[in-house]
């Protein structure tokens, strides 16, 4: 048989490798495909999608793949999640830890319950820095992206996005008149609305019930808003009542993101004070209504019969006119103090009607903690006062720095607004460590796992799907956070591993610093915060910049 040149030299090749030592080729194993493989779990996406058992894998900071099942040998770290459930990381759509975060940077109170991002600016924020104390605190920042570099450079726990505060653009520009403003204030503010939604926050933001922004009026907010609706950003509201006139609260406020053409957020609604309970129907068919007839208005609210706040909110606002330096001289002048018996015998006024509602939890004076954990009915008897009168000397002593819990709204109307497909989370307070004997509103430590143990898994008030959605998509499509809030390939890897059969706030209103139960893992941009139960003190989180910023 014949063979061509081209076979000879082949098999020439062939029979010359038999017989010659063949080099070691060494050559390097395939790097792992993920970081990360977790297992085995139920995922609840956050979409609002029926869950399904499957895997989900993280490389770098991002979600690389969701599937039924997904090579275990390819990833560095494999977390078997039988029995649990995986979602996106919780977003807090009302936060309180733009500055707190600088002093705890690992946001214990946040990451233990599963929060990966806060939204924050209720009433003011961290620019313009008009924060009492900046100077000594280092609060140095001199814009809003100037507060992005120092937070992502000092490192923290969790991601956080802010609005612009009312209160701090009306500082910058009024002080604490309490006045209208002029059309020339009115300019300057606009100009510093825009210049902070470049820098990339989410909107204004306005406290209705605090001075200084208690001074705005209804069209002088629209006004202000507009500036950042030109930029994509939205109104959000502490309403000027929560109480007797909770539904024409709720119409200014709808009126002020209707003027301004721009979407609205309404911060923990409730209807507080006994004589208001039932008044959460009439307002969820309002918020329906308007829904209905076009205008892009949601809510958030935090899952509790309480609220907290300065014990200076069972002040009427002419008290507080000017600032806390002229609230504390009226409450020294006899004839201010007959006015408000006045007031309150009359029952004009206020969340005085049972001081036994109000409990006292905190005091900067280190002379009255005796007096921390007691309600107002209590500290009246052990001062042998009116409870109403302990509470303005103690105001006086404290110079108005004490916090208090107001046990105001009904279960009911708690459950019913939870249920709206349209109200997301959020806990109204911001990142803390917990210290021993320190008293505050449970909601600081337990307000996602008690939506998940008491309104899913107990109460039956929320299927567990849809609770998940209005901790993730929901307000990340509020804030426009298109990369978060979702389970999907591509997106940031903010995840939560949760036992649904144990996951608990454990904080409660006598001991409220306790960590949340059943919060097994959780993922800030890829880096475990909490693994295996246990806080990290990773700090991986960023910047959360608004529809403004340079993309």
């Amino acid at each position: 048989m014949r063979l061509s040149s081209c076979s000879a030299l082949a098999l020439f090749a062939v029979a010359l490798g038999a017989c010659t030592p063949r080099a070691t080729e060494t050559r390097p194993s395939p790097a792992p495909a993920y970081d990360i493989i977790i297992t085995g779990a139920r995922i609840v996406d956050g979409t609002g999608s029926p869950w399904y058992y499957g895997d989900v894998a993280i490389r770098g900071d991002r979600i690389a793949d969701v599937a039924p099942k997904l090579p275990r040998g390819g990833a560095q770290q494999v977390i078997d999640a039988t029995g649990m459930v995986v979602s996106p990381g919780f977003i807090d759509m009302l936060g309180h830890s733009e500055t707190s975060i600088l002093r705890n940077r690992t946001a214990i109170s946040k990451v233990t319950q599963g929060i990966t991002s806060e939204i924050t600016g209720e009433v003011s924020s961290v620019w313009p820095n008009t924060v009492a104390g900046a100077e000594s605190q280092n609060l140095r920042w001199t814009s809003l992206a100037g507060y992005f570099d120092v937070l992502e450079d000092t490192g923290v726990g969790i991601n956080l996005g802010t609005f612009l505060g009312a209160a701090s653009i009306r500082r910058a520009v009024m002080g604490d008149a309490s006045r209208s403003a002029t059309a020339e204030e009115i300019a300057q503010m606009g100009e510093l609305v825009e210049q902070g939604m470049r820098d990339g926050a989410m909107g204004v933001g306005a406290g209705l019930i605090y001075p200084p922004t208690t001074w705005f009026t209804t069209q002088e907010l629209i006004s202000l808003v507009r500036h950042a609706a030109r930029y994509g950003g939205g109104y959000s509201t502490h309403m000027r009542s929560e109480s007797d006139s909770l539904l024409e609260a709720i119409h200014e406020a709808l009126t002020i993101a209707g003027g301004a053409d721009t979407w609205l957020q309404i911060h923990h609604l409730k209807a507080a004070q006994e004589r208001n309970w039932g008044k959460m129907r009439p307002a969820v068919a309002m918020i329906d209504s308007a829904r209905k007839a076009g205008q892009d208005v949601s809510v958030d609210m935090y899952p509790y019969i309480a609220a907290g706040t300065g014990l200076d909110a069972i002040l009427p606002t002419w008290v507080q006119a000017g600032g806390n330096d002229s609230m504390l001289v009226r409450l020294q002048d006899p004839a201010v103090r007959e006015r408000l018996r006045n007031g309150r015998e009359q029952g004009e006024w206020g969340n005085l009607e049972r001081p036994e509602t109000i409990l006292v939890t905190g005091f900067s004076e280190d002379s009255l903690s005796v007096y921390e954990g007691r309600n107002l009915k209590e500290i009246g008897e052990m001062r042998g006062q009116n409870p109403y009168e302990a509470a303005y000397d103690l105001l006086v002593l404290d110079r108005a720095r004490a916090s208090a819990i107001y046990f105001a709204m009904s279960e009911e109307d708690v459950a019913y607004g939870l249920q709206q497909p349209w109200v997301s989370i959020g806990q109204d307070a911001g990142a803390r460590t917990p210290t021993p004997g320190g008293l505050s509103h449970p909601r600081a430590f337990g307000s996602f796992p008690r939506v998940l143990g008491h309104y899913v898994r107990e109460t039956g008030v929320l299927q567990l799907e849809d609770a998940i959605r209005k901790m993730t998509s929901l307000p990340a499509g509020r804030v426009g956070l298109a990369d978060r809030g979702v389970l999907k390939r591509g997106m940031y890897a903010d995840v939560v591993v949760f036992d649904p059969a144990t996951v608990k706030d454990e904080a409660t209103f006598t001991d409220s610093q306790r960590l949340s139960s059943g919060i097994n893992w959780v993922f800030v941009n890829g880096t475990a915060v909490v693994a295996n139960g246990v806080p990290t003190e990773a700090t991986p989180g960023r910047a959360l910049r608004g529809p403004g910023a340079p993309r």
